[in-house]
């Protein structure tokens, strides 16, 4: 069985694609981080998934920025109404505050919000099991993951 993320990386795809951040090309794609402090470099080759995001690249999992290019290929699905209230969200600095723990970073962006966090979960739900279901291949890219510009 592969290993997957924590689900709430999901939010963190929809940030980087309300945000424009990610840059989509024929077989590459620059994702910029939500403070724009790092870009990472995500590819494919048929159903081989590479990037250099901090996610994939230590943990073997899909980071966000894979996340985000599959909902762009359509190989996810994307909830764009969903995904407009996640507009602007600086994760990198919620998720230090929270010391990394995920769930109780996404729950206070969604109280923020004023979503219900039920509906946002079963909407996060979908994407997971999409996402389990996928036949692709995760793997670290070449590039080393990159450290924040200043």
């Amino acid at each position: 069985m592969k290993k997957l993320p924590p689900i709430q990386k999901i939010l963190e795809a929809y940030t980087a694609i309300v945000d424009n951040h990610v840059n989509l090309t024929e077989n590459e794609a620059k994702v910029t981080s939500s403070n724009g402090a790092k870009t990472y470099t995500v590819s494919w080759e048929n159903d081989v998934y590479h990037s250099n995001d901090n996610a994939t690249y230590w943990q073997g999992y899909a980071g966000y920025p894979v996340i985000a290019v599959l909902m762009l290929q359509g190989k996810l699905p994307f909830n764009q109404k969903l995904a407009d209230n996640f507009k602007a969200v600086n994760w990198n600095e919620i998720n230090l505050s929270f010391k990394r723990n995920y769930a109780k970073a996404a729950t206070e962006v969604i109280e923020e919000k004023g979503l219900n966090e039920n509906e946002v979960t079963a909407e996060l739900e979908v994407v997971y099991e999409n996402l389990k279901k996928l036949p692709i291949t995760i793997k670290r890219g070449s590039l080393r993951p990159p450290k924040a510009r200043k």
